[in-house]
């Protein structure tokens, strides 16, 4: 599982093939849009009823990044739970797999547009971010520099020999970041549309993930 590397403000950065961005000088995993309770929030509101697993999937591959990378602060970049009530969608069996990933560690949650306002699992509840060269923020600023956010699930598409594939990425310019959605049930937005497009500058890349991080011009 490879990597990218990058030098971004400053910072010395690796985009995961996970989805996940990995701050090694500040021991720091940052990860966005888990959505955790999406069945139960969409089941609750009365529509169409899906496999009730995507918390435990979710849940399951954030430990095995954790436990690769055992960072001591986790920032989760909003819309961590699908929305405040979800929360209380979760078994007893998802808040202890939740409270041991917590454990021993510094967990900052920072508030989304699904999840605006604080939640009772410990940790600490922001709105944004900001440390050393970076800001942490759930969505991004048009005049934002330094800026990591989340919010679009960006997904880029891309052709290849067999036809063209549509994965996951990072959006990674001179003055911003974008994670993937980390969420098993969340959808995504393409690099092509203009909510993306009009965000990033003419160098964007597209860090595409899967079983290594692959970066290529951003799609547009």
């Amino acid at each position: 599982m490879t990597a990218y590397d990058f030098t971004f403000c400053g910072a010395q950065l690796s985009a995961l093939p996970t989805g996940i961005l990995w701050w090694h000088a500040q021991s720091l995993l940052c990860v966005s849009d888990l959505h955790l309770g999406k069945s139960e929030r969409i089941a609750r509101r009365g529509g169409t009823l899906m496999p009730p697993y995507e918390v435990r999937d979710t849940l399951n591959r954030l430990s095995e990044a954790i436990r690769a990378c055992d960072p001591a602060t986790v920032v989760c970049l909003g819309d961590s739970f699908d929305d405040l009530q979800a929360l209380d969608g979760l078994t007893s069996a998802d808040h202890k797999h939740l409270a041991s990933l917590m454990a021993g560690r510094e967990w900052i949650w920072i508030e989304g547009n699904h999840d605006a306002g604080p939640v009772d699992v410990g940790g600490t509840h922001l709105r944004e971010l900001s440390l050393a060269e970076l800001t942490f923020r759930h969505i991004a600023e048009p005049a934002g520099t330094g800026e990591v956010s989340g919010h679009f699930h960006p997904k880029a598409t891309v052709r290849t020999r067999g036809g063209s594939i549509t994965r996951p990425c990072f959006l990674i310019d001179r003055r911003r970041i974008i994670l993937p959605s980390f969420g098993t049930y969340t959808g995504g937005l393409k690099t092509r549309d203009p909510a993306l497009a009009g965000l990033m500058d003419g160098s964007a890349l597209a860090v595409l993930t899967g079983r290594s991080a692959v970066a290529v011009p951003m799609p547009r």
